[in-house]
């Protein structure tokens, strides 16, 4: 099983956040998103993954880095393709052409989510699908009587499903999917000057692909500060149900509360301060006669007597004296 992670685009949305690093870097009860999506994925594969191939921006040797380590922790072999231009979905999953070969999983990383179904061999494919109350901003599938998608519908204006696509995809026949999104580029098949994926999902309907909804139980969004921290909730509870203890061993916690669940990095120092519940603290970081409630704090920050709720706190960032409700970049030094 190969796996395909476009991730091109820097997410504004989540800025200041994505000014110094990719969107599926940022991590998320302490782990990049990118990395709890591909285990999500492994989890529903009947197979071990042998390729994870990522394609990215200009983003730097240190993430490429980065991304071929997320690979290797999962016992596979990492790769880095670019998208030098923003053209599109189907455009992004061809720039990694040569893996598309043989069974394949297109995941797109700017989500995560909760399945409680296994990848079939004998499937042809299978998209993740949502059932939400509003589909009306979303791409939607259609099904017939058995059960299989017949359409694929963009942000539909009447109600025709809702099943919404939450941006992953399996394909028994990688080298298919190749050629359908070959055939859009040769023939310049774009909506908005841009090459579209269900595009190529709807010739291979056409020429006879069953695909299958895979329905989710937790469809978890990254794309702005509100919804990242409410994921963060939903991680460390899931997180919390599996193992109970997220505090590292190298963390000093003195006259302090953890209220679980939390996540506590490495050589974290916590004095006098309630932490909790659902926060993430990173590696290194220091708080101190402080309160965090529902929160995400990255690593080597340095936060002192503040009262923290529902707020983002980048990297190497200093906040001193007073509450808040926010969303702090990297390298931020603030004081009251």
């Amino acid at each position: 099983m190969n796996i395909i992670v476009p991730m091109a685009g820097r997410g504004s949305r989540l800025r200041p956040h994505t000014l110094s690093i990719p969107k599926p870097l940022i991590p998320v009860g302490g782990k990049p998103i990118v990395h709890r999506l591909v285990e999500d994925i492994a989890e529903v594969c009947a197979e071990p993954i042998q390729q994870i191939a990522f394609v990215i921006g200009d983003f730097g040797k240190e993430v490429e880095e980065e991304l071929l380590a997320v690979a290797a922790k999962l016992g596979a072999k990492g790769s880095i393709h670019y998208q030098h231009e923003p053209l599109g979905t189907a455009h992004a999953v061809l720039c990694a052409s040569e893996h598309l070969e043989g069974p394949v999983v297109v995941a797109f990383a700017d989500t995560l989510f909760k399945a409680n179904f296994t990848i079939k061999p004998e499937d042809d494919g299978i998209l993740w699908v949502k059932q939400i109350d509003d589909p009306s901003a979303f791409g939607v599938v259609q099904l017939n009587a058995d059960g299989i998608i017949t359409d694929f519908v963009e942000k539909p204006k009447e109600f025709v499903s809702d099943l919404a696509m939450i941006g992953i995809y399996f394909f028994r026949d990688g080298g298919w999917l190749r050629k359908e999104l070959q055939y859009l580029l040769d023939n310049k098949v774009v909506k908005g000057g841009e090459y579209q994926l269900p595009d190529a999902l709807r010739r291979m309907t056409e020429g006879g692909c069953a695909f299958k909804p895979g329905e989710v139980i937790e469809w978890l969004d990254c794309g702005n500060k509100e919804a990242t921290v409410e994921t963060n909730q939903r991680v460390l509870a899931f997180d919390y149900e599996r193992q109970k203890n997220m505090v590292s061993t190298s963390a000093i916690i003195q006259d302090s509360v953890i209220i679980p669940p939390c996540y506590i990095g490495e050589n974290v120092h916590i004095s006098n301060s309630v932490v909790g519940p659902h926060v993430s603290i990173g590696a290194g970081s220091n708080i101190k006669e402080t309160v965090i409630v529902n929160s995400m704090v990255q690593q080597q920050a340095k936060l002192s007597q503040l009262v923290v709720k529902n707020t983002m706190i980048g990297s190497h960032t200093e906040l001193n004296g007073k509450a808040v409700d926010a969303s702090f970049g990297d390298y931020s030094s603030v004081s009251w």
